[in-house]
């Protein structure tokens, strides 16, 4: 992924093709908030009130206005921009110069139907806000069931009423306009059609909407492609057409089975692509760095275990971490790791929160921007007088350096061992 500086003199101007309507700002925050964060939510707000005056562009404005509007720094506006990118809220467009330009596209949220019949926020939203917020969010945006049987329809036709004439000339108006969302394929759709035996499935069935849904299904549930193989063998109709509901449930049970009837978890999540650094493993530091990046908080924590399954308590204290605290998941494998080995092997709650609490409020997003801070953090406690454990093995050395004792390579060969294709 290429990397794109950010700085105060860069200009941006905002497009809206959409129409935002009231409903639209209250679902951005009633639905969208939680998964993001007031930050995200406040920067979309801004961007719409850039264009109020010009209703569909706005002028060119440079990024320390932003800074300025909403009292925070260039590094904390772009987590935010792409946490607006992510759930489709915004397009970024970037064209290199001096200084550089943007050009921000607004889009509309979806609607609450469209929200709670995603796979994905529906999922993310339970799990953001619990089961209590979750129930009283659907029941204010339920319709309420009327039995309309005992009535008949008497309402008239257009053409009833009106006639038509031919010397309209259409034009293009705007409308409500969203953005999907985008997500790391992992399904195979031509593996998916070879292993499907032949004639079960017509091929007209995967239209983009369903592979859509499939790769939605794939990365909520953690499905790889054989899964939603056997998965799809049973969500049809009787024509070979894939039955979209059926699929939903299947996957959902398929996943509930094998987890004790849970619904899937951040703590079974890797670090995005996007906030990957894209490292080549060459020595010891850098493969500590790509095992950050590429283990979920919940195996790391099982490896530390010696293989050993999360306790509840932990399960719920890493939950924390990623919903509470918005740590990303190298992030919280990198405290793991930090907190284990400064704090005698123990996963001590209030301390990791401690931790955790300083690290979110600096806006770490990534594995080393985490192992530099805590570095930073060892080097001003190491003349005090405190009790202390085994430092991890890349507490004080940069990417660049590759020694390693006898002891380490060992200990890190062990814990590598499971995560090498």
């Amino acid at each position: 992924m290429r990397l794109y500086s950010l700085l105060p003199a860069d200009t941006y101007t905002v497009i809206n093709r959409s129409i935002i309507t009231e409903e639209d700002k209250n679902n951005v925050i009633t639905l969208y908030e939680p998964l993001i964060g007031p930050i995200a939510i406040s920067l979309y707000f801004t961007l719409l009130r850039d264009i109020k005056l010009l209703d569909f562009i706005s002028k060119d404005y440079t990024h320390h206005h932003l800074m300025t509007m909403m009292s925070t720094s260039i590094e904390t506006i772009k987590i935010a921009r792409q946490s607006l990118e992510g759930v489709g809220l915004l397009k970024t467009y970037f064209k290199e110069g001096d200084p550089n330009s943007y050009v921000y596209e607004l889009f509309s949220p979806l609607s609450s139907r469209e929200f709670f019949a995603s796979p994905i926020f529906n999922i993310a939203l339970y799990n953001s806000i619990g089961k209590y917020e979750y129930e009283l969010l659907k029941k204010e945006y339920s319709l309420p069931e009327i039995n309309l049987n005992s009535y008949e329809d008497i309402s008239v036709s257009l053409n009833e009423i009106y006639d038509s004439s031919p010397n309209i000339v259409p034009f293009e108006t705007r409308t409500t306009k969203t953005s999907s969302i985008k997500l790391d394929s992992n399904v195979n759709f031509d593996l998916l059609l070879s292993s499907l035996p032949k004639g079960l499935i017509d091929k007209r069935s995967f239209t983009k909407k369903i592979k859509e849904l499939i790769e939605q299904l794939s990365f909520i549930y953690n499905l790889d492609t054989l899964k939603i193989s056997d998965i799809l063998k049973t969500s049809l109709k009787g024509n070979g057409i894939i039955d979209e509901e059926l699929l939903r449930k299947n996957a959902r049970n398929y996943y509930q089975y094998n987890n004790d009837g849970k619904l899937p978890s951040l703590v079974y999540k890797s670090q995005p692509d996007s906030l990957k650094e894209s490292i080549t493993p060459k020595d010891a530091l850098t493969e500590k760095i790509y095992q950050f990046e590429n283990t979920t908080p919940y195996d790391y924590l099982r490896i530390k275990n010696k293989g050993t399954n999360p306790t509840a308590g932990e399960l719920k204290l890493l939950e924390s971490l990623l919903v509470d605290m918005k740590l990303t998941p190298a992030v919280v494998n990198v405290l793991i790791d930090y907190a284990l080995r400064k704090n005698n092997n123990k996963l001590t709650k209030g301390y990791v929160e401690t931790i955790a609490s300083q690290w979110s409020r600096e806006g770490v997003k990534t594995a080393t921007e985490a192992m530099e801070l805590a570095r930073k953090e060892n080097g001003k406690k190491a003349s005090k007088t405190t009790k202390k454990g085994v430092e991890p093995s890349w507490l004080n050395k940069t990417i660049e350096k590759a020694e390693i004792t006898k002891e380490e390579q060992e200990e890190l060969d062990e814990l590598l061992k499971e995560f090498r294709w």
